[in-house]
């Protein structure tokens, strides 16, 4: 069966490249967020040509957006029990806009999007492509799911197909999704509270600095507190295993973005900085954000006028390795590369989490290496793509009884 599937994509090759070389070329960059329709149209065409039922869905509620987001879903075999393939088409801005010019070169697909995550969604038709010339009877379905809106948070892609009722958890035997992984399998991911926080003061000359109020001198106290905070939280370990040059440790980063003031002879009005708050899975999104907020409550009955705007938000998540689904994910990774797959935490947010939080058991494994994503050299192996489409098809089967 294996080999069978090997020939089938082999036979792809070409046909595969052209494919992720087409999504590249539309700069579906997000922020802002265009070319989602023509994106959604080029994918539905070519699942059209492979014989696949499509439907393509608006996000409801939409946000105040030039291009709006949407969902579009592919259906191939028939019953209930469903393996989800996953992946997201938005990219993060180019470095330049020749970036948008995919190029391959020495066996290698250059361009935004190329590993993160471009490449993996042809990688995830053609999977289907290849089951479907190989006629191998499929014991239920697979549903590929292609969504906006993911390097912005997911809140009008992947929560949306769990807001509109489009995931059906009770016959969900799993999800697989395309991430550039490095060769590892992603069972766990990172949650995050990204903040800006805007200290407010008083501007007057600095002659006058009497009669004003130092924002900036107001928001030591702030960071002070916080920095006690980073120390009991960056303490902390994951039991999840991680890379090697990843730390286990939990994160607050302070100041990662910082504003104030207008010029050097005027007492600052407003500073301004971010805090990124990375949670590993034994960690609880509520309680941390409590504790944030507990800072803030505080200082504000000390009297600080400040405001915080949320970036991000996201739970934390992961399954265990000896899962079945994770077996089953391994056992194909080591039967197409010959290599047993290690199990690693993603550093960030991973869409996995959507999954998970839902009861479906959800894990990343694609092409490309996550150095490479969102470079200026952004590009994948070819040859990867071949083999990540031939990992899913075998793992689809394994998880529908096939």
């Amino acid at each position: 069966m294996m080999q069978g599937i090997l020939e089938a994509l082999e036979g792809y090759r070409e046909e595969l490249v052209k494919f992720a070389q087409d999504l590249i070329k539309l700069p579906t960059q997000n922020p802002p967020g265009e070319n989602y329709e023509a994106c959604v149209r080029l994918i539905g065409n070519k699942l059209q040509a492979l014989g696949l039922e499509t439907r393509v869905v608006g996000v409801s509620s939409l946000p105040n957006k030039s291009f709006p987001p949407y969902l579009l879903l592919a259906t191939y075999g028939k019953g209930p029990r469903t393996v989800y393939f996953h992946g997201h088409y938005d990219v993060v801005p180019a470095n330049d806009r020749s970036q948008f010019l995919p190029r391959v070169k020495d066996g290698r697909l250059y361009g935004r999007g190329a590993a993160d995550m471009k490449g993996g969604l042809a990688a995830m038709v053609y999977a289907v492509a290849a089951l479907k010339r190989c006629q191998i009877p499929l014991p239920g379905r697979i549903v590929l799911a292609f969504v906006p809106d993911e390097e912005t948070g997911g809140r009008y892609g992947t929560q949306a197909l769990f807001d509109q009722g489009l995931i059906l958890q009770e016959e969900a035997a799993g999800m697989l999704m395309p991430e550039p992984t490095s060769g590892t399998i992603w069972n766990a991911c990172r949650g995050a509270i990204s903040l800006r926080v805007k200290v407010k003061g008083k501007p007057v000359h600095s002659t006058l600095q009497h009669q004003g109020v130092n924002a900036f001198e107001r928001m030591i106290p702030l960071a002070e507190a916080l920095l006690r905070l980073k120390s009991e939280v960056e303490a902390r370990k994951t039991s999840y295993e991680v890379g090697p040059e990843e730390s286990p440790h939990s994160i607050l980063m302070l100041g990662g973005e910082l504003k104030g003031g207008t010029n050097f002879n005027i007492v600052p009005g407003e500073c301004a900085f971010t805090l990124d708050r990375r949670i590993n899975p034994e960690e609880d999104l509520q309680t941390e954000k409590k504790a944030l907020e507990t800072v803030f409550r505080n200082l504000r009955d000390e009297g600080l006028d400040l405001e915080t705007e949320t970036i991000q938000e996201g739970e934390p998540a992961g399954i265990p390795a000896d899962h079945p689904v994770a077996l089953a994910l391994a056992e194909s990774v080591e039967a197409v590369t010959g290599r047993k797959p290690a199990f690693e935490l993603c550093p960030g947010l991973l869409e996995i989490r959507y999954y998970l939080q839902h009861g479906i058991p959800a894990l990343a494994y694609g092409p490309g290496r996550i150095s490479q994503a969102h470079g200026p050299d952004e590009n994948v192996e070819t040859a990867d793509l071949l083999t990540c489409a031939a990992i899913y098809a075998l793992t689809a089967l394994e998880l529908l009884g096939g």
